[in-house]
């Protein structure tokens, strides 16, 4: 049964309009988003996007074109926070995009901030974790990395999207990423027809 909470964590790596999307999609499904926010992420978003995001002055007016109070930006360096407990329970955690950084500490059970406490919570925890890896190619210690956090529990979903669906735009490309993402979590999805679909 859902609890109407989710945790998102974005990264520095490239790939920030998955990011963007997927929050778009999730804002009006959960009654609450934690989203953990990497300074380095704000720079991407910056650089791919043209989005003047910074963690202290944090607009989703600005980021998703829409005022999302759902969303609560949280301290990344402060682990008093609900998602970094295993008492607070939640629907899972999102990483997306997921930097090799972060997964490699994750795979080591380095929780040197709440991005990577929160994803080794989830583990113990026995929750839903999906990483979106955007890096290629991958060298001989993301793919241990990759399979050591399979064995552990985690859903890695690398960003390759689809094309079968006939995408147009960037954004219609990055939404087939993101359909996959959210079926993973159980969150029903209109972006992307289900291959062979009528409906």
């Amino acid at each position: 049964m859902s609890t109407g909470r989710i945790v998102i964590g974005i990264t520095g790596a490239s790939g920030a309009i998955y990011a963007q999307r997927l929050l778009q999609q999730l804002a009006p499904v959960y009654e609450k988003v934690y989203l953990i926010l990497s300074e380095q992420a704000c720079q991407v978003a910056n650089t791919e996007l043209g989005i003047s995001l910074s963690r202290s002055e944090f607009s989703t007016e600005k980021w998703l074109g829409k005022d999302c109070p759902n969303i609560e930006l949280l301290n990344s360096k402060s682990f008093y926070t609900p998602p970094a407990s295993g008492s607070f329970d939640h629907d899972g955690m999102i990483i997306c995009p997921c930097s090799m950084g972060t997964a490699g500490r994750i795979a080591s059970g380095v929780s040197n901030d709440l991005m990577t406490r929160s994803a080794d919570v989830c583990l113990k925890e026995g929750r839903k974790l999906v990483l979106v890896p955007r890096e290629m190619p991958w060298n001989l210690i993301h793919l241990r990395n990759m399979t050591q956090l399979a064995e552990a529990g985690a859903v890695i979903l690398p960003a390759s999207p689809g094309w079968y669906s006939g995408p147009q735009t960037l954004e219609d490309i990055a939404d087939t990423v993101v359909a996959r993402i959210l079926q993973q979590i159980g969150v029903d999805q209109d972006l992307v027809k289900p291959w062979m679909s009528n409906e």
